[in-house]
């Protein structure tokens, strides 16, 4: 969540000490490649011979910096072709399993905000509404008004509301943090009570979680039910998508097949599989695998999902994010990512404890998911990762 928008972003989704930390791996690199066409439709082949060999050096570069296993999923007409490298369990060398489980971290918002967007189209969310009228007395601290923030605003992280994953009681110890449940009402409330708004609402675009755990409450106030029961009717189950879920409460773990999933900590790997994700919420707690959000973006980005009017205002409501990397424009709940090609990317991405995610769908249909089993920990393995989703977006054939 936090540091990419690929949480969106390019770096990293958590605040919390354990969360936030990027820390040197050191750990040796592990080469267990492994590829395979999962897909429908046996006509059209994605990528070349040539262009899957460049995917591969990619990622074997990426497993080099350190990460324990990368996996890539590319999907092209109707059907995938699934690339991985290093392992999905250190332990027993077991490699990154094809169809893997993941958590999607900030991709959720993108879900959310499709949701929310057929709620713009059904005319009960009006998006320049302010946020008062849907939370009467809920986003209100030190320069913080409900009256003054809209919808769109929290939509396009222009409300300037404050991130809430730099409370305090967030920046705990990962044998705390794994299990210790929230609920994301109390943690908007206790982050808008404590520190001030960064800007007044529309100034600029700054990425903050905290303003998909309000568009997921305006969600729930609308409809009557819990966003990831209202995410699922409306988004996953029309797709079919039969490996993406929001975690039930107490439900720490992940549906196989899974790698697992670690985290540095002060230099030590630590395994980070089972994990509440209660804190994440609308902003973060998907789970799904790369064939499914390949699917899903590629959904979107057609029309299937979310009327033209409003897709079209998911895509033009877009402004620079300020505290992410320069190329990353943010719209509503989709952003436009900077490639070293000349196609154009609409994706979004997710960053949470033991999972770094890229996704993303070129202006010619093709879907690029690139997951790996631990947050880069160096710029290093940052840029490696990038350059695998690169390398895919930006085939020729």
């Amino acid at each position: 969540m936090r540091g990419s928008v690929w949480s969106c972003h390019r770096a990293g989704m958590g605040s919390m000490r354990r969360i936030r930390r990027i820390v040197a791996g050191g750990v040796a690199a592990m080469f267990a490649l492994t590829a395979c066409d999962s897909g429908r439709n046996t006509d059209v082949q994605p990528l070349s011979d040539s262009d899957r060999a460049a995917v591969r050096q990619a990622l074997d570069a990426a497993v080099a910096t350190g990460l324990p296993g990368v996996q890539v999923v590319v999907t092209e007409g109707g059907r995938d072709w699934t690339a991985s490298a290093g392992v999905g369990n250190i332990d027993s060398a077991a490699p990154f399993p094809n169809h893997a489980v993941v958590r999607a971290g900030s991709n959720t918002k993108a879900f959310v905000a499709a949701a929310m967007m057929q709620l713009v189209a059904e005319g009960r969310v009006d998006l320049d509404a302010p946020v008062e009228r849907y939370l009467p007395g809920t986003v209100r601290g030190e320069r913080i008004e409900g009256s003054r923030i809209t919808v769109r605003n929290l939509m396009q992280h222009t409300s300037g509301v404050p991130e809430y994953l730099e409370l305090p009681e967030l920046d705990v110890d990962y044998d705390v943090m794994l299990t210790q449940h929230h609920d994301a009402a109390d943690l908007v409330q206790r982050a808008l009570s404590t520190m001030p708004a960064h800007f007044p609402p529309g100034e600029k675009a700054e990425y903050s979680n905290t303003n998909y755990l309000l568009v997921g409450m305006v969600l729930e106030k609308v409809t009557g039910h819990p966003v990831g029961e209202e995410v699922t009717r409306r988004i996953i189950e029309p797709l079919d998508l039969r490996h993406t879920y929001f975690p039930a409460a107490g439900d720490l773990g992940l549906r196989d097949p899974h790698p697992q999933s670690y985290e540095d900590d002060n230099g030590a790997r630590v395994d980070v599989t089972r994990l509440d994700t209660t804190w994440a919420g609308a902003a973060g707690a998907l789970v799904s695998t790369g064939e499914e959000l390949n699917r899903f973006f590629t959904a979107l980005l057609a029309g299937k999902l979310v009327a033209p009017t409003q897709l079209a205002q998911m895509q033009r409501d877009i402004a620079p994010l300020t505290n992410r990397p320069a190329g990353i424009d943010y719209g509503l709940g989709l952003a436009r990512l900077a490639v070293p090609c000349d196609t154009q990317v609409w994706g979004h991405g997710g960053s949470i404890p033991g999972f770094r995610t890229y996704a993303g769908v070129t202006a010619v249909g093709r879907a690029v998911t690139v997951v790996a089993n631990q947050r880069p920990t160096d710029p290093a393995s940052a840029t490696a990762l990038q350059h695998v989703f690169d390398a895919a977006v930006c085939a020729r054939t």
